[in-house]
């Protein structure tokens, strides 16, 4: 036989077999996670039974305002984990604290999410038992505030992350862009560019994973990201934010960030060590400047109004905490991360998926291409840091496995992946 021929006939049968398992793949998935409807989930049956915390548990403090002393740690946190936001960083902050003192986290099942795109429930939590009481959630989800409210004490911090509309746009597009379907009909080479021209004639908000792709951080945050913009509802919305989170970090500043969430909880500078997670390698496609950005601005307009209104909030805070103060302990934080890097990372850098020698060190890829970096642990680490510098390096996945989390349809889903090279 030719080999041309074999070649063609090599290719039909992969493709064959990679449309059997893709079937099988989405039959499991629509037994696995709910639809995704425009109304908020029903709430759980057990409305009447919120968190009730046992009598051994610390009370939360109101934090002193810098003053050496005054508060003890808080320790009861709810994350509202966005996506594409240095969120994946902040989650390996949590998931220390919350080892380091025993906490009890509200972990989904079956999944390193909480069924997202549906609404989060409580009853998506792993072991959930009426009146089950909670220290940390942290997990994917789309925000539902009674529901999580009902998980955990009620002077509880509520924190989230946002980061500039576009840039967000940029990222989320070419990570998610493979399991979003009204993508596939770009051909050029900048498939973003392409589509910000017009972005109405490829756009259907009824489409398969068509939230990646317009307003994402409404949509986390449990609104309407089809708004429209003038809507009066969307500074409600906005106020809504404001009054449920504590404080809301940005990317761009996620020094500062830090700095403002280890005052307001009262933690040490070893709690909000970190290096940089699931942060993706540079892409050949230039990023978005000019019209390309204001373009992906415009197109997620209710995230640009949501992001404008919580920088100028930012800053307030920025203030009030103190210009000179701020200066000093970032310094110090950066010190602190640069001090760990030299002891923790072999080579001192993140590095290409192929390259991580461990596969425990290995982070979950987007469909198609392995463009997220990861590290690689040094080999000789001092007793004092080893510990420390293994769970700061340690992605998502590995450290919910880690922590005991059952996550069966993630594992089956990287199987699946694993076989067909996907």
């Amino acid at each position: 036989m030719p080999p041309q021929k074999k070649h063609w006939e090599s290719m039909a049968k992969g493709l064959v077999l990679g449309a059997l398992f893709t079937s099988f793949l989405l039959l499991l998935y629509s037994y696995a996670v709910h639809p995704l409807h425009a109304g908020l989930a029903a709430t759980t049956p057990e409305a009447a039974a919120p968190c009730s915390p046992t009598p051994e548990e610390p009370k939360a403090v109101t934090p002193a305002n810098g003053s050496a002393g005054e508060c003890r740690p808080r320790r009861d946190v709810v994350f509202m984990k966005t996506h594409k936001t240095a969120s994946s960083t902040l989650l390996n902050i949590l998931f220390r604290f919350g080892q380091k003192h025993g906490l009890k986290f509200a972990f989904p099942n079956g999944r390193n999410d909480f069924d997202y795109p549906a609404f989060f429930s409580r009853s998506l939590v792993q072991d959930y038992r009426p009146g089950a009481c909670f220290n940390i959630i942290c997990n994917h989800m789309r925000f539902h505030y009674e529901e999580v409210r009902s998980l955990v004490p009620p002077n509880s911090t509520f924190i989230t992350v946002l980061r500039d509309p576009a840039r967000l746009f940029e990222s989320s597009f070419h990570y998610f862009g493979p399991v979003v379907p009204l993508t596939w009909k770009l051909t050029g080479r900048d498939k973003l560019a392409e589509f910000l021209q017009d972005p109405d004639r490829y756009y259907d908000p009824n489409s398969y994973n068509a939230h990646y792709l317009r307003n994402l951080l409404f949509f986390d945050l449990g609104y309407d990201s089809g708004l429209d913009p003038g809507s009066p509802r969307v500074q409600e919305h906005i106020l809504e934010v404001e009054r449920r989170f504590h404080l809301v970090l940005l990317q761009e500043y996620f020094d500062e960030s830090l700095v403002l969430l280890k005052d307001l909880l009262c933690w040490e500078l070893e709690d909000v060590l970190y290096f940089k997670l699931n942060a993706r390698r540079d892409s050949a496609v230039p990023r978005l400047s000019g019209e390309l950005y204001r373009r992906a601005t415009a197109w997620n307009m209710l995230d640009a109004r949501l992001y404008r209104h919580f920088n100028a909030s930012f800053w307030r805070k920025v203030e009030a905490f103190g210009r000179e103060r701020m200066a000093r302990e970032v310094a110090a934080l950066r010190q602190a991360n640069e001090h760990m890097r030299r002891i923790c990372i072999d080579g001192g850098r993140a590095v290409d998926a192929a390259a991580i020698q461990d596969s425990a060190m290995q982070p979950w890829q987007p469909l198609g291409t392995k463009s997220i970096l990861g590290y690689n642990l040094k080999k000789s680490i001092g007793q004092r840091h080893v510990q420390l510098c293994r769970r700061m390096l340690t992605p998502e996945i590995q450290y919910l496995m880690d922590l005991g989390v059952n996550l069966w349809v993630t594992k089956l889903w990287k199987l699946i992946r694993d076989f067909l090279r996907w």
